[in-house]
C-alpha cells in the first residue's frame, strides 16, 4: 500500500497545492490558482501553462480525474481528487510535518 504512494513523493509544490484545493471539492483551473494563492499568501502557481501541464501529468498518474462541473459551468474543465491522490496528499503532509518537527528540534524555527 505504501509503495503506490511513496513513488510520488516528494511532490512538486504545484502538485501539492492542486491536491489541497481538490481535497475540498471539484474545481476548475482558475479556482485552483485562486485557492493556492489564498492558502499560501502568494502565487505558487505562476502561470496557466504551469497549471495545465501539472493537471495533465496528475490525470495521467491517476492522482486526479476530470469531473462533471457543478451547476451549469460547462465552459471550463473541472477536476476532482482520486482516492490515490488523497493518500498521496496525506503522505506528503506527514512527510512535511516530520521535516518541520526536525527543523524545530534543530532550532531553525521559533517556539
Amino acid at each position: 500500500m505504501s509503495d503506490d504512494v511513496d513513488r510520488f513523493l516528494p511532490l512538486r509544490p504545484v502538485e501539492f497545492h492542486i491536491l489541497l484545493s481538490l481535497s475540498e471539492g471539484v474545481r476548475h483551473g482558475y479556482r485552483i490558482i485562486q485557492d493556492s494563492a489564498e492558502r499560501s499568501g502568494e502565487a505558487v502557481i505562476s502561470d496557466v501553462a504551469t497549471l495545465y501541464r501539472a493537471l495533465k501529468r496528475m490525470v495521467d498518474q491517476q492522482l486526479i480525474e476530470p469531473a462533471e462541473p457543478p451547476g451549469q459551468d460547462r465552459r471550463r474543465s473541472h477536476y476532482c481528487i482520486t482516492p490515490l491522490g488523497r493518500r498521496v496528499a496525506a503522505a506528503e503532509s506527514a512527510r512535511m510535518a516530520a521535516l518541520l518537527r526536525s527543523a524545530k528540534a534543530a532550532g531553525l524555527l521559533p517556539g
